[in-house]
């Protein structure tokens, strides 16, 4: 069975440089479910795409234009969304910040 570690520690774990000020880390997963750190720089954007995985999402720190479908909300710390399957979704990072992903099934293509 394809699996993480039980434990990451975020010292051990190196970003990802995705480009465009966007930069990730893969936590813990295995084939049902996965939990993804990333960074934004202020200017950054996450181009609308879609998947077949359900996202959900936790904003950890900054301010984001977030677009879901046909719906565009302002979101900051504290706030999160759900992404159904094969619903197009990008994002604008308006402050520096941090989200949280998790991901079922996990992402293969980031692994």
């Amino acid at each position: 069975m394809l699996q993480s570690n039980a434990f990451q520690f975020k010292n051990e774990i190196p970003w990802q440089d995705l480009g465009n000020g966007i930069y990730r880390q893969v936590f813990g997963y295995d084939d049902k479910v996965m939990l993804v750190k990333v960074k934004f720089d202020k200017g950054a954007i996450g181009v609308e795409h879609e998947h077949y995985h359900s996202q959900v999402t936790y904003v950890d720190s900054g301010v984001f234009e977030m677009t879901i479908g046909t719906e565009k909300k302002i979101i900051q710390k504290g706030d999160g969304y759900y992404v159904s399957p094969h619903v197009r979704h990008g994002i604008v990072c308006l402050e520096p910040g941090m989200l949280i992903d998790v991901f079922s099934p996990y992402r293969e293509d980031f692994i």
